[in-house]
């Protein structure tokens, strides 16, 4: 629809801040993540991934990247299951020595790290050793984040400073996992006080909301509760959504910036 502005590139993608940035870093850390980089944090928010990279590597992670190529997802959504069968094997090929190696997968984007999780199994039926391998080694960020902080691993000094955050789950995410880790891992800095919307699904769902045929409807979806629920908060309260279509809608339906929660803790570290 021309009433929405596509994406924009940015002028620096994550993959290239990154191989930068590890050429820069001296020390290992003994402890080894992988960051899957998805296609969006990659090329249009690298902002999330640079978050995401610095807070594992505040909590005593290197993190290692898979290299880039899509999960598939978009071609599963609009029924293109050829492209995505080869979409999969190929992220199959890229993370299966890295799971073999024992290393958890980190995804930022919930439709794409479950997707690999819950999906893959049926997409490569010839491929379900491996598939199960990855799935058992596969987190969200939340998850991931929470399980460390569960098992008392996650030795981070946030600030105090009391914040309001209103936090609208993603729908993959809210069906496969639920908002318990989300909630969790925003409440990390103490004095964060977490209001969880409940607003169904945003109204994007992906391509979706950007379809001239189907604006109106994903508008209405997103007015519901979404959209009234951010407009009523001070410019103060800080916006959570995962998804990248739900950070979207909320940024051309109320002008508010929604952050990733990776961003969200990145920023609450306290400053050495």
């Amino acid at each position: 629809s021309r009433r929405r502005r596509l994406p924009e590139f940015a002028t620096m993608p994550f993959t290239r801040w990154f191989k930068l940035h590890h050429k820069a870093q001296i020390t290992k850390n003994p402890k080894k993540v992988v960051l899957f980089n998805d296609t969006f944090n990659t090329y249009n928010y690298p902002q999330v991934a640079i978050a995401a990279t610095e807070l594992l590597e505040a909590a005593g992670f290197e993190v290692i990247l898979p290299g880039h190529n899509c999960c598939g997802r978009p071609m599963i959504s609009k029924g293109l299951v050829q492209q995505a069968r080869r979409a999969a094997q190929d992220t199959v090929n890229r993370l299966a020595p890295l799971a073999e190696q024992g290393l958890p997968i980190v995804g930022l984007e919930p439709s794409c790290i479950l997707s690999i999780r819950d999906e893959y199994f049926y997409l490569l039926p010839q491929a379900r050793s491996q598939v199960k391998l990855i799935a058992e080694h596969c987190y969200t960020f939340e998850e991931f984040v929470a399980k460390l902080a569960d098992q008392g691993e996650l030795r981070l000094d946030f600030t105090q400073e009391a914040r309001e955050v209103l936090l609208h789950g993603h729908c993959h995410q809210k069906a496969l996992v639920g908002t318990a880790p989300s909630k969790q891992i925003l409440s990390l800095p103490s004095g964060y006080q977490i209001t969880e919307v409940d607003s169904g699904c945003c109204g994007m769902a992906g391509s979706f909301g950007y379809e001239a045929e189907h604006y109106d409807i994903s508008i209405a979806m997103a007015e519901r509760r979404l959209l009234p629920a951010v407009r009523k908060q001070s410019k103060e309260t800080i916006i959570a959504a995962a998804g990248v279509s739900c950070r979207q809608q909320i940024k051309h339906g109320s002008g508010r910036q929604a952050l990733h929660p990776a961003e969200i803790l990145r920023d609450a570290l306290k400053q050495e």
